[in-house]
C-alpha cells in the first residue's frame, strides 16, 4: 500500500508535492530547502540553509516515527560546491555515529527562491 504523507506543520515551498510518501518498507521524503512553516525562506549562508533543511527533513521523519538512523540515502543539490566542507559539517552532525546513509551530492545552476541547498531522502521504516 501507499501512502502519501502531508504534514501541516512543514515548510511546503514551490509546487504540488507530497512531504513524504511511504510505499513498501520505505519513506521517500522530498527536498526540502531553508524554509519555515509560514513559506518563507530563510536564506543564509550554507551552514545556516543546511541546518534548516535538515531540520525540516527531521520533522517529517519524526512525524513518521522514524529519525536519521532510519535514512538510507540521500541525495544533496548544491548551488555552489566550493562550498561542500562548510555543508557537510553540519549534514554529518545529524546522523548517530556509524549511521551515514549512502550520499550522492550534485552541483546545480540554481534552486528554488535563490536557495543554496536543498535535501531529500530515503528512510527504511522500523520493523
Amino acid at each position: 500500500m501507499t501512502l502519501r504523507h502531508h504534514i501541516s506543520g512543514a515548510a511546503k515551498v514551490g509546487g504540488a508535492y507530497s512531504h513524504a510518501v511511504v510505499d513498501g518498507d520505505y519513506a521517500f521524503l522530498s527536498g526540502q530547502l531553508a524554509a519555515d512553516a509560514h513559506r518563507t525562506v530563510r536564506r543564509g549562508d550554507i551552514a545556516d540553509e543546511t541546518r534548516a533543511a535538515m531540520e525540516l527533513l527531521q520533522g517529517v521523519l519524526a512525524d513518521l516515527g522514524l529519525n536519521f538512523g532510519d535514512v538510507v540515502k540521500v541525495n544533496v543539490y548544491m548551488a555552489d560546491l566550493d562550498q561542500f566542507d562548510r555543508m557537510n559539517a553540519v549534514y554529518a552532525g545529524f546522523f548517530p555515529p556509524g549511521k551515514l546513509p549512502a550520499r550522492t551530492t550534485v552541483g546545480v545552476a540554481s534552486l528554488l527562491s535563490g536557495c543554496l541547498v536543498e535535501i531529500d531522502c530515503i528512510a527504511r521504516l522500523r520493523q
